[in-house]
């Protein structure tokens, strides 16, 4: 099941810009060696603006933050950020579609099958899929997949190659989908 969690009441509500009415303490996120703060200044130096969401995440044994942000000018990233380090390990960008220009002239796989692809890695149901470009301009399909067991997966296909490029274990999430 996954779990949503208060940094504090108070900090969560400013993060992702919801009133803390919203926010519900379930579980402590998993801590990392740096202050959580110390990635929320680093993601918010490389794209400012409104962080919508945070998620928690397993990356091959390392943790790690994934902020959603906003920025001022309608664009959405994704910016990863070590939980050992405080460094910027990934930024991508968020589109809308898949008919979106700089992911529709690299995709050669339909959403359709990258759907096939992800689900055939992990059997369980996708909840929430992101267009994504990322650092060298590559578009991915990003596959949030609840298993039976109630936890989740994220899945990340190229749409040039159908590949699957990251498999995550995604550990706690705060903010919308």
């Amino acid at each position: 099941m996954r779990a949503t969690f208060a940094i504090s009441a108070i900090a969560a509500a400013a993060l992702i810009g919801m009133p803390p009415s919203t926010q519900v303490a379930h579980a402590a996120p998993p801590k990392g060696k740096v202050p959580i703060e110390q990635c929320i200044a680093a993601a918010q130096a490389v794209h400012a603006g409104t962080i919508v969401k945070m998620e928690v995440k397993d990356e091959r044994g390392e943790l790690v933050y994934e902020f959603d942000i906003e920025s001022p000018d309608g664009r959405a990233w994704d910016i990863e950020c070590s939980g050992l380090t405080g460094k910027i390990i990934e930024v991508e960008e968020e589109v809308t579609s898949p008919s979106a220009p700089p992911f529709a002239a690299r995709m050669k796989v339909g959403e359709a099958r990258a759907r096939e692809i992800a689900l055939a890695r992990h059997a369980g149901r996708i909840i929430e899929v992101e267009y994504e470009i990322e650092p060298d301009g590559k578009a991915s399909y990003e596959f949030d997949i609840v298993m039976a067991d109630g936890t989740e997966r994220k899945v990340e296909v190229d749409a040039t190659s159908g590949e699957i490029v990251e498999d995550n274990q995604e550990l706690h999430q705060i903010g919308r989908e």
